[in-house]
């Protein structure tokens, strides 16, 4: 019988542990403590997620807070627009690069800690960014203000899947993109009239603010979500107590005390190795070409619309984003509540429970036929002078596609990885940045080389080919992943699965 143990396949073993998470419901949670997140009141999980999601949409604006304001800060430091572009670029990367700090320190400490720290850091730079006096140090500060907001992104995940079962998953993954999205589309709004009426360095004097409220806010109201649910089964006949409200206002209570260090450093390993999971690596560059070619509609808009013939004020450029952020609302279902009925439907065919992360794939097709003729539409009408009505609806196509996207491809690699969620997020979000800052970054001269029109219609190109990359990753699903079971953190976790079915 041993000998037989020893030999199970790859594929088995995944397959063994896809079926164990039907088990960790709310309902038939794998534990009966009620301290365990899958089993906390509705009431528990809405105020320490919206919280959460609040900090995501605020980390957001602080992404796009200098999208609007390239003019003024041309003028105010006698820099080219391209080097202006540097404080909206170099903050997005941060708020990617942050995440190799956080996410390991999460699995350390617990996400509670983590988010009340990054809160004082995201407080601090912004307050710095006010009072900023010389090129360097506000590009300074909105550097450290990105990696402080990076808290607020590849974690949230990890917290989707601490506290709602797989069939809710992916409705709830679109709270999170949804608060992300209207960061990034209302920022410019919020942005713009606080540039046009009190000047930019209130822009950041605003986000110092809401962030602080937002700190006070998370003291109070976020719980501690890490729970270990292994040992909580072995002592289920003990029947924990459940914390008091007190209790939950600690700031260890997910502190991991096992090889800390070790385990920071192995979170550390891992983030590098996921880079080399084709489904991690094709989900951060897919998301990051939509990221990025948001940023640089919005860059457009607020050079274009300034100028003749429209020659607007630098609040109704604000009141343009709106279109992006209808575009968003218009996806809630299709990038959410749709990819959870697909699931849904596919477990009555499947009385075995295995879960099968790639039908999510499927919901990616209405977004992949809207999105890129979006952006199309945006550049002809743009490039021709047209009423602002078309390059606006062109917007709210793209971002239409742009949330939904994201939330279908981010949540298809977290069901992939579920063991490391945190891990093949940062990953992605790396990558998505990276490509964000390049498009931001070399976007400017391109256009003023080829045009808005033809740059729009490569780009569009671009985003086609990588959505064509979704059918290989649907077909052959199994085999991709029974693949990267082979190698890197997934063949450690499943050593240690058939560690335990030796035990």
């Amino acid at each position: 019988m041993e000998g037989m143990v020893r030999k199970l396949s790859v594929s088995q073993v995944r397959l063994d542990a896809d079926m164990l998470d039907e088990q960790h419901t709310p309902t038939t949670g794998r534990s009966g403590d009620k301290n365990d997140p899958l089993n906390w009141s509705t009431a528990a999980k809405i105020r320490t997620y919206a919280t959460i999601c609040l900090f995501s949409f605020i980390a957001n604006v602080n992404g796009s807070n200098f999208t609007v304001a390239i003019v003024p800060l041309v003028k105010h430091f006698h820099v080219s627009a391209t080097r202006a572009t540097f404080l909206v670029g170099f903050n997005v990367l941060m708020f990617g690069l942050g995440n190799i700090l956080w996410v390991p320190l999460m699995r350390v400490m617990g996400k509670r800690p983590v988010y009340l720290m990054a809160l004082a850091v995201f407080v601090a730079a912004n307050a710095w960014s006010t009072k900023a006096t010389s090129w360097g140090s506000l590009l300074g500060g909105r550097m450290v203000a990105g990696f402080g907001a990076a808290a607020a992104d590849a974690t949230v995940p990890s917290v989707v899947g601490d506290m709602f079962s797989f069939e809710h998953r992916g409705h709830c993954m679109m709270f999170f993109h949804f608060a992300l999205a209207s960061g990034i589309f209302l920022g410019p709004l919020i942005n713009a009239y606080i540039v046009q009426l009190h000047g930019w360095r209130w822009s950041c004097g605003f986000l110092a603010i809401a962030g602080g409220v937002i700190f006070i806010m998370a003291f109070f109201l976020i719980r501690e979500t890490q729970f270990d649910r292994s040992a909580s089964a072995d002592a289920e006949d003990e029947k924990p107590r459940e914390r008091t409200y007190r209790e939950w206002l600690g700031v260890t209570l997910g502190y991991n005390r096992d090889k800390p260090m070790q385990r920071f450093l192995r979170t550390f390993w891992d983030i590098l190795r996921m880079a080399v999971y084709p489904p991690v690596f094709w989900v951060g560059c897919l998301v990051g070409l939509f990221v990025g070619w948001t940023i640089v509609i919005q860059i457009t808009a607020s050079q274009r619309f300034l100028k003749p013939p429209y020659s607007w004020k630098l609040g109704s450029v604000g009141l343009f984003s709106i279109s992006g952020w209808i575009g968003t609302v218009l996806s809630f279902f299709f990038g959410g509540k749709l990819i959870d009925i697909i699931v849904k439907r596919e477990r009555r065919k499947n009385p075995a429970g295995i879960l099968k992360p790639e039908k999510r794939l499927i919901a990616l097709f209405i977004p992949a036929l809207l999105a890129p003729v979006g952006l199309i539409v945006y550049g002809q009408c743009l490039s021709h002078n047209t009423t602002w009505v078309g390059p606006a609806f062109g917007y709210a196509m793209h971002s239409f596609g742009f949330t939904a996207v994201s939330n279908i491809a981010v949540t298809y690699a977290v069901d992939c990885y579920r063991d490391f969620d945190g891990e093949a997020l940062v990953t992605i979000f790396v990558v998505r940045n990276v490509i964000a800052v390049v498009c931001s970054f070399y976007s400017n001269a391109w256009i003023t080389t080829d045009g808005l029109e033809a740059v729009t219609g490569t780009m569009a190109g671009l985003q086609w080919a990588l959505l064509a990359f979704a059918l290989p990753f649907y077909f052959l699903s199994r085999r991709i992943l029974n693949f990267t079971d082979s190698y890197g953190p997934q063949k450690r976790r499943l050593r240690e699965a058939q560690a335990g079915a030796l035990a």
